[in-house]
């Protein structure tokens, strides 16, 4: 295994092989996603350790969704695409091969979540752990609050390398069969190697997230400009627009980050 150095412009590339994947299997990732988050739903229920388990599953989902994406970028003897059944396969194979290490680094993602909400509690008493992981209501007294806003930056800052040390971590335990610890440290490496190039990916996924909330918004203005849902309805048809379009959003995001994974390393 060897990090290959890439220029910043593959960023954008990578956001865009992201969204040319998807368009070409939309309903498989779409369904794919809408899976694994129903599992993570169900597995947050759990009385006592619903979210623990939860954090545990969350690098498993992001190894579903890089097999399901790597395998839609597979070509077939006869020059074709696999089906969507195919792809759908490929992700639920990959993650039972590899069942144990990816326990082994969703043990480790949980511990480290939840640390860094349990160091950001020790600024503002647990206020914003609480609001993040409990779904507790939130004013804008609260949210304004000196000690909230401390508590939220801070574990900003603490969140960034941990998802950076995660970013690969999956992928390089499932393709190049690297320890769960180890796959933490090469993934970190390989991402400040290549900060550049991740900055232009994020900095594009903004981009394309703000965009697509704007026409979202335009449409469903122009839907209730038209009379077509009418008093409440048109809320409510506005809110699940917005709602279903931060979905699909989500699953082409997912689906672009088998290409950062693939362009970083090779064999």
């Amino acid at each position: 295994m060897k990090l290959n150095l890439v220029p910043a412009r593959t960023g954008a590339a990578w956001v865009r092989q992201g969204l040319q994947a998807f368009a070409k299997r939309p309903l498989a990732f779409v369904s794919l996603f809408f899976f694994f988050m129903a599992v993570v739903s169900i597995a947050s229920q759990v009385p006592l350790v619903g979210t623990v388990i939860a954090l545990m599953l969350l690098p498993t989902m992001t190894l579903g969704l890089m097999a399901a994406a790597a395998a839609n970028s597979d070509v077939m003897p006869d020059g074709q695409k696999p089906p969507s059944a195919a792809v759908f396969l490929a992700s639920l194979n990959a993650v039972r091969s590899d069942v144990k290490p990816m326990l082994v680094l969703g043990a480790l993602y949980a511990v480290l979540f939840l640390s860094v909400m349990g160091l950001s509690a020790l600024v503002d008493g647990g206020q914003f752990a609480r609001v993040y992981l409990l779904g507790e209501t939130i004013n804008r007294e609260l949210a304004e609050s000196g000690e909230f806003q401390a508590a939220l930056w801070l574990a900003m800052a603490l969140y960034l390398p941990l998802s950076l040390a995660f970013w690969h971590a999956p992928a390089l335990v499932h393709w190049h069969k690297v320890p769960p610890a180890k796959s933490l440290f090469f993934s970190l490496v390989a991402c400040v190697r290549n900060f550049s190039a991740m900055a232009i990916y994020g900095l594009t996924w903004v981009a394309v997230f703000v965009g697509a909330g704007i026409v979202l918004s335009l449409i469903a203005t122009l839907l209730a400009a038209a009379g077509i849902f009418g008093g409440e309805g048109a809320g409510a048809a506005g809110g699940a627009m917005m709602v279903g379009g931060a979905l699909i959003m989500a699953t082409m995001f997912f689906t672009s980050t088998w290409f950062t994974f693939r362009d970083s390393f090779q064999d």
